[in-house]
């Protein structure tokens, strides 16, 4: 390995940000509902508002980290991030949750593919991939790490999980100043850069792949349906469960802890399980487990609405995000299936821009719901809103020459 120094850091930013990612998110949605007050409309939006910063600012951003500095890039998001957070757990007021969601938005663009481009540059790509996947595996270390100290210190105040992580974000930006070498790098001069040009280039091959293999545009279509309902869920599961069922014996702060950490461990066993007795390769399979698995969150997501016993609620949540996590790889897979490798990028980035799409769409739709209806009616439009996902599953199995 050429730069041991660069992989020990890489390490240390994956445990350290996805710690206290985790250790803002734990309560986050609990302070907005109890703290700030907003109801099912404004608890979207802020996801809404969140996914258009990072839709916006995922392009420049990337740009600037090829141009100048990935190192710069990557501490730049960091301190915007701890900003972010600090802002929004400091003033527990809709509009300051908003601006918030912008800066750690703008944060996040800012260290997404720079962080990893970073490593590449300083260690060699042939040493990168086993760092990925060390990177994922301290992940869940910092993680479950970021959940307990969560947990604790919202005993003492809702928001002062989200204000910690913010502060421990500007700390360990300070800290990449000082440590964060960038000896590999080697930006291309300005004047010979032609990037949008070339990504135009890039974007007409993948409209041309989608017209020769006709799958992927059914593909894209699956993608847009599962960001249309996952944004409902995401942001007013924890109302339904605070104001539809009640969360006795415990503080809210520790349910939400037993429920973040529960989920993490459940998905990295399912995880696991999935790797060793289903065949990545057999593209007919995976769709089929796709449907599947899109059959039962739609089930179980109904269920969860109507549902007014806790522990069966609880239960159908864990099941509903194991399943959408799982969800993850078999679709990445399938996209990728003999993907020409020059437009592969490409096409990835145009399945996650339609999920983003539809997230952008579908939240206000179901927080509008929520707030004009109530919680319950809004998590049902949301299992609605997958429902069409299991046509196009269908459609693929049923004709051999789509799964080409």
């Amino acid at each position: 390995m050429n730069n041991k120094k660069a992989y020990n850091i890489y390490i240390l930013i994956k445990a350290a940000s996805h710690g206290l990612f985790m250790m803002a998110f734990t309560v986050g949605d609990l302070y907005r509902l109890t703290s700030a007050h907003l109801d099912p409309l404004q608890l979207v939006l802020v996801g809404t508002l969140l996914e258009i910063s990072i839709f916006t600012f995922e392009i420049p951003t990337g740009i600037i980290a090829d141009l100048y500095s990935r190192r710069l890039s990557v501490i730049l998001g960091v301190f915007l991030i701890g900003i972010g957070f600090i802002l929004e757990g400091s003033i527990p007021i809709f509009s300051f949750i908003l601006i918030s969601q912008i800066f750690w938005g703008i944060g996040l663009t800012f260290t997404s593919g720079a962080l990893e481009a970073w490593l590449s540059d300083e260690i060699g790509e042939a040493y990168a991939g086993s760092a990925f996947l060390k990177g994922t595996q301290v992940s869940q270390i910092g993680g479950l790490a970021g959940i307990t100290l969560s947990t604790i210190i919202g005993l003492y105040g809702v928001n002062l999980p989200i204000i910690v992580s913010g502060c421990l974000f500007i700390f360990l930006g300070i800290t990449l100043i000082s440590v964060m070498p960038e000896s590999g790098f080697k930006p291309v001069p300005i004047q010979k850069r032609n990037t949008f040009k070339h990504m135009k280039i890039t974007f007409k091959r993948g409209i041309s792949m989608i017209h020769k293999r006709p799958s992927l545009g059914s593909i894209l279509w699956i993608g847009l349906f599962f960001g249309l309902y996952s944004e409902g869920l995401d942001r007013l599961w924890v109302a339904h469960l605070v104001k539809n069922i009640n969360l006795p014996y415990f503080d809210p702060v520790i349910w939400m802890g037993l429920i973040w950490g529960m989920s993490m461990l459940l998905t990295y066993a399912a995880v696991n399980l999935v790797q060793k007795f289903i065949n990545m390769a057999n593209i007919q399979l995976l769709i089929k487990g796709l449907m599947i698995s899109s059959a039962l969150i739609l089930i179980f997501l109904v269920s969860f609405g109507l549902v007014n016993v806790l522990w069966i609620a609880i239960c159908l949540y864990l099941a509903i995000d194991i399943l959408r996590q799982l969800n993850e790889p078999l679709y990445t897979t399938w996209v990728n299936h003999k993907l020409d490798p020059s437009i592969r990028a490409t096409i990835i980035s145009m399945s996650s821009q339609m999920d983003a799409f539809g997230q952008i769409a579908g939240g206000p739709i179901t927080g509008w719901i929520g707030r004009r209806y109530s919680i319950r009616a809004a998590l049902i439009t949301s299992s609605c809103l997958l429902s069409p996902v299991l046509y196009f599953f269908s459609k693929h199995i049923q004709s051999d020459s789509e799964l080409s």
